[in-house]
């Protein structure tokens, strides 16, 4: 299971500069607006110094780390819900993602030009959301209308689910007409269910990324302070980078030089690591590990899942033929060096179908095909 991630914000803010670091892969920067027009796409390691130790451990032949997709989807304008600046092309690469991690220019260089000709976060960030917003309101009146229709037919049952869907609208348009996102609306299950084949764009989870210069990165600014407020009263996470030092970092050819350029500003990993894991976190994913001597892996899963549907996804022959899972924490590891002496501690476990997987354990599973 990999999730993806679109990087969105106004144009020559820094996202693709942000994008090109964070995957090593190059995507067009340029000093005017628009440069990238189709999304780039590329694919993240989640760092996770836990599959490092294991590795480490069991010296395996293969280590994959679990992934992330980071698409960089062009700058929104003003007027982009309308169409302005191939404003419907790019809001439908948003729709296609899992979260937003939305770019706020936190620095000022007067050879950089901002589309807006000011350094304003909080004028920034309301252009996004306001735009993102307009989008959704426009789709859910669509929505609404083929409610009010299903609403007429005679069957109670379809009576009942178009009662539902415009509950949920009522809920969910006043915070749209007011630039505000859909997640903020006190949904039932029963209506966020209802409302989830709208693909409703600010349902979706967001951060805030802070691009910054150096001095930023040392010493924060009040641009940061600014995106921290507005953060926090959305309860959105915020992740601060400097995309020109995480450029820098990428192009370092070793693991070392990489550590010795982060402990220069005091840093023990990259922004881009950060932002990494904070997108896989937000969307409430844990990770479980296999881990032998041909490899050592990385699984995402979802918080709640059971042993089989862990199973599923290494293979989906492994949930249907599901018999139990071998399992001890990646703590216990650390604390007893090996599998043989987890065992002789009684730490480890055979457990059924019933099995909430964990974050961190480490588990061999049995099956019968």
């Amino acid at each position: 299971m990999a999730i993806n991630c679109g990087i969105v914000g106004l144009p020559n803010v820094g996202k693709s500069t942000i994008f090109s670091a964070l995957t090593s892969a190059p995507a067009e920067a340029a000093n005017y607006p628009f440069c990238t027009i189709q999304p780039n796409v590329g694919i993240v390691s989640v760092p996770d110094k836990r599959l490092d130790f294991l590795a480490s451990a069991f010296n395996p032949k293969k280590t994959i780390p679990a992934p992330v997709e980071f698409v960089d989807i062009a700058g929104l304008v003003a007027g982009a819900s309308k169409g302005e600046g191939l404003g419907n092309q790019f809001l439908g690469h948003i729709r296609e993602v899992g979260v937003i991690a939305q770019v706020v220019r936190c620095f000022e260089n007067p050879d950089i030009i901002h589309v807006n000709n000011r350094i304003d976060p909080a004028s920034d960030i309301e252009v996004i959301n306001i735009e993102l917003a307009l989008a959704d309101l426009d789709t859910l009146e669509r929505r609404a209308e083929r409610a009010i229709r299903s609403s007429r037919l005679q069957g109670k049952e379809s009576q009942k689910e178009a009662a539902v869907v415009l509950g949920a609208i009522d809920k969910v348009r006043p915070l749209l007409e007011d630039g505000k996102a859909a997640r903020l609306a006190d949904l039932t299950p029963e209506e966020k269910k209802a409302l989830y084949d709208s693909h409703l764009i600010t349902m979706k989870p967001q951060l805030y990324v802070c691009n910054v210069d150096e001095d930023g990165m040392k010493n924060g600014n009040a641009y940061i302070e600014t995106v921290r407020k507005i953060a926090e009263a959305e309860g959105s996470d915020v992740v601060v980078i400097c995309g020109k030092f995480e450029a820098e970092l990428a192009d370092l050819e070793t693991e070392e030089e990489r550590l010795d350029f982060l402990s220069e500003l005091g840093l023990t990993e990259s922004g881009l690591t950060s932002l990494a894991r904070a997108a896989y976190h937000l969307l409430g994913l844990r990770t479980f590990f296999t881990a032998g001597e041909d490899e050592c892996r990385a699984w995402t899963i979802y918080a709640g899942d059971t042993a089989p549907k862990a199973a599923g996804v290494i293979h989906s022959d492994f949930e249907k033929g599901f018999i139990k899972a071998e399992v001890y924490s990646y703590d216990d590891f650390v604390t007893y060096g090996s599998e043989q002496k987890i065992r002789e501690a009684g730490r480890y476990r055979v457990e059924g179908k019933e099995y909430i997987v964990k974050d961190g354990d480490v588990i061999f599973f049995k099956f019968n095909l």
